[in-house]
């Protein structure tokens, strides 16, 4: 999180409202461990990780409505190992990410 912070800090003192996304749950294959975390502007910038490639733009879109309606969301993504092997990887996985708006 500290890692973070600077980034929120800028983004707070240009007028961006934020949320915050941590991973809180994983099964299996997980590109991120627990408590990874990503911060998402209503201006579209990003810091931090909490996964890799469709799953962080999942994360992304997901951030911006929680920042509009300012109400938290708890989120899995996963894939079977079948599915895992289709599509390049080497085993399956599900990970939770739970979203948060960041108040001032």
């Amino acid at each position: 999180m500290r890692e973070l912070l600077p980034e929120l800090e800028r983004w707070r003192a240009a007028g961006k409202r934020a949320a915050l996304a941590t991973v809180v749950k994983a099964w299996g294959s997980s590109p991120r461990p627990l408590g990874s975390k990503m911060a998402i502007s209503d201006g579209g910038d990003m810091a931090g990780s909490v996964s890799g490639g469709c799953v962080e733009g999942a994360v992304y879109e997901e951030a911006q409505e929680v920042i509009v309606r300012g109400e938290p969301k708890l989120l899995t993504y996963g894939v079977t190992d079948d599915e895992a092997w289709a599509v390049g990887l080497s085993c399956g996985g599900e990970i939770q990410v739970y979203v948060e708006p960041l108040q001032d």
